[in-house]
Formats: C-alpha cells, structure tokens, sequence
C-alpha cells in the first residue's frame, strides 16, 4: 500500500513538473519569437523583423504556442478539481492526462482559425505583418465588440463552466483516459467560448506583444478564481468599451 502511494505521488509530482515545465518553455519561445520580430516587451518595433507572420505556416505554429502561453496556466484549477474527485471518485492520471490533452486540442483547433482569420486581414490591408491594425477605427471596433461579448448569455454560460469545473465534472464523468479526453474537449470549447475576445485583442496592440499577452493571462486566470471571477467579467466590460470610444478619438485629436 505504501509503495502504490508513493508511486502515485511520483507520478503526480513528474506530470505537475512537466506542465509547468511546457508553460515556462512556451513562454520562452515567444520571447525569443519577438526578439526575432525585431520588438520590445511592450510590442514596439525596435529593429529589423526577421520573422514576418503572414502565412498560415508561420502564424499557426506561433499561435499554436501562444494558446500554451496563455491558456495553459488557466487550466490549473481544473486539474486541481479533477485531482479532488481522484479521491472521491474513480478518476486516474491517465484520465487528469486526458483532460489537459483534450482541452490543448480544442485551443490549437482555435489557434488555426485565427491564423486563417490573421491571414485574411493582412491581405485585406487591415492589419500589418506584426498583427497590429492600420486602423484606430478597427481597433476601437475590437474592443468594443469584446467588451459588449462581456454582457452577453453565452459568455454568461462559458464563463460558469470555466468558473466552476468541477460542476462540470460532476455533471459529465468519464473514466479513463478517454473519459477524460471527451471531457478536456468539452471544457476546452467552453474556454474558447469564454476567452476567444482577448486573443483577437490581439490585433490592437500586436499578438506578438508580450506586455499584451501577460495581461490578458492575468485577467484570464482572475476570471476564473472562485472568489472574484464573477466579479471583474462586467466592469472589464465597461472598460474595453470606453477604451474603444476613446481610441479612434485621441488617435483622431
């Protein structure tokens, strides 16, 4: 018994490394990816781009790792919830595995869809090859269109499921790794629904923006913490609202 429990831990212990392991590695790769776009921390060009973004078979890859970035670290609570009915229920590390590949599925099926929609604008002429918008007008929509999502049902819905894994756990129990692939796909696309706003933000400031990034992955992960997550959805609201009023007007003045 003593050995079984000290072979769980290990393999708690090599899995939970592991994990953080690939956040720290993809944040590294995108800092070295903006370096090589010739940026600064806050997205400013500050030398020769040597790796301009504007086919699908750059841009996929790059948001491929962004969404381990930025989304992986928001996944922390649903593992922990679905460590808690380890104990209470039949789950494995084989299903909690399943579970995180199921929900990076869903977020690198994201990142191809907005690497066509970034191919899309650029060859409209509405973004650059850094992903910034010609526009102060483009911008302004953006922050107004996610703003106004912050308001809305589905973002009411999305939001509840990501807040509160484990109701969703409860309600949709699978075993094994399987069990926990369909369940990680299901939560993904929940999250999607959820965060898919602040990747698009992306646009405003440049998606190889760092500063953008951090940000937007602390107001993830806020959203999702059980005491203030229903708290800030709205007022951030307001705030990307009156951001987007604001913007076209003093790039105007």
């Amino acid at each position: 018994m003593t050995t079984r429990v000290t072979s769980l831990l290990n393999a708690r212990s090599v899995l939970w490394l592991a994990f953080f392991a690939a956040i720290v590695l993809a944040w590294a790769v995108m800092y070295m990816m903006a370096i090589m776009s010739g940026l600064d921390l806050i997205g400013r060009p500050v030398g020769e781009n040597m790796m301009p973004m504007v086919t699908f078979g750059v841009l996929f890859p790059m948001w491929a790792i962004m969404m381990a970035a930025m989304m992986l670290p928001t996944l922390v609570p649903t593992l922990r919830s679905y460590e808690d009915l380890m104990v209470s229920a039949n789950g494995t590390r084989a299903g909690w595995t399943g579970v995180l590949l199921g929900y990076f599925i869903v977020w690198v099926g994201f990142a191809a869809l907005i690497s066509v929609v970034q191919v899309g604008l650029i060859a409209a002429g509405a973004i650059d090859a850094l992903g910034i918008a010609h526009s102060a007008l483009l911008a302004g929509a953006l922050l107004i269109a996610v703003g106004a999502y912050q308001f809305t049902r589905a973002k009411e819905i999305c939001h509840g499921v990501c807040h509160s894994p484990m109701m969703y756990f409860v309600g949709h129990w699978r075993t094994g790794f399987g069990g926990g692939l369909r369940m990680g796909l299901g939560l993904g696309a929940f999250c999607v629904g959820c965060c898919w706003g602040f990747m698009a933000l992306g646009f405003v400031g440049g998606v190889m923006s760092l500063l953008w990034m951090g940000l937007a992955t602390v107001f993830m992960i806020l959203e999702k913490v059980p005491s203030i997550g229903h708290v800030i959805t709205k007022p951030a609201g307001v705030v990307l609202i009156a951001a987007g009023i604001v913007l076209p007007v003093w790039a105007y003045l």
